[in-house]
């Protein structure tokens, strides 16, 4: 039983009827999402600094109190076209706030003037810069949510193909990882899905992936060689037209042999963990927190 929070929240949405992605201007989504996501501020005492990691922007959010290496590096959704680490600010903080590590929240190139592989480089860009601050690849969890999710696994791959050390583990709320839109859900839960359209969900994917194969590995990470990847945790709310991708992702990660532990949360929206204030994402967020504690290892 969903809380009366929650489901106002998602009463809230259906009345709105967001409309199609393709019907309205990419700028005014693009303000609609910052003017929404406003509404979850981070705690009080949380700090932000912008810095350059290493060509793409980045955001340092650290809660109080909090000294140490010890990195939680992010990737924000947005269906490749939106967000920054500004409008997740709320649910970055609280993520520092509950887990005690800061975060490093990457402001990569967003589609359609910047497609594929641009966003993949530049959270590769920023991982590096961060190693070469002599942050220990084990002090590292990468995460994101939604398009963020599907880049933290496309991340991770390009990195194993380069040879490259992999973070402790990876977390991922809600990941887009077959922007083929392959998923039974796709269809089965468009009615109920307060969020997305499936017009709205095949559009982005085409801003993002140009003229690339959208089964592409590292734009639809669903279909990547998995195998060597660090522990893995997946949150997803059950009333998504992605929910099968989360399903068809875990299913995946074991049969490549990769830890992966799938939370899937009953009657919930597409990222509700970025309403900071409902109970479920205090509970999801401390959740992934917990997750973050048990596999970070602290720097010398």
């Amino acid at each position: 039983m969903i809380s009366r929070d929650a489901k106002n929240v998602m009463d809230a949405m259906f009345r709105m009827k967001i409309p199609n992605v393709h019907e309205i201007p990419i700028a005014m989504c693009r303000q609609g999402l910052a003017d929404l996501m406003s509404f979850s501020p981070p705690p009080d005492g949380c700090a932000i600094e912008e810095v350059n990691a290493g060509g793409p922007p980045a955001l340092w959010i650290r809660a109080a109190g909090i000294q140490g290496q010890e990195t939680i590096f992010y990737l924000h959704g947005g269906g490749y076209t939106m967000g920054s680490p500004w409008t997740h600010k709320g649910i970055t903080g609280v993520l520092s706030e509950m887990s005690q590590v800061r975060v490093l929240s990457v402001d990569y190139r967003l589609a359609p003037e910047n497609p594929h592989p641009a966003a993949v480089e530049d959270a590769v860009a920023a991982y590096r810069w961060l190693l070469k601050q002599g942050v220990p690849a084990k002090s590292i969890v990468i995460g994101g949510d939604s398009a963020g999710g599907g880049l933290t696994f496309a991340t991770m791959v390009a990195l194993k193909e380069k040879g490259e050390p992999l973070p402790a583990a990876a977390f991922t709320i809600s990941p887009w990882v077959d922007l083929s839109a392959a998923g039974d859900t796709m269809l089965s839960k468009a009615e109920i899905d307060p969020m997305f359209t499936a017009s709205s969900i095949r559009y982005m994917a085409g801003l993002y992936a140009d003229q690339v194969d959208l089964r592409s590995p590292l734009i639809s990470p669903l279909y990547a060689d998995l195998a060597g990847l660090p522990p893995i945790l997946i949150h997803v709310g059950t009333l998504e037209m992605l929910h099968s991708d989360s399903l068809r992702m875990a299913r995946a990660l074991r049969q490549a042999n990769v830890q992966c532990t799938l939370k899937e949360w009953e009657n919930l929206f597409h990222v509700f963990h970025s309403v900071v204030r409902l109970p479920e994402a205090k509970k999801a967020t401390a959740e992934i927190a917990a997750f973050v504690q048990r596999h970070i290892i602290k720097s010398s």
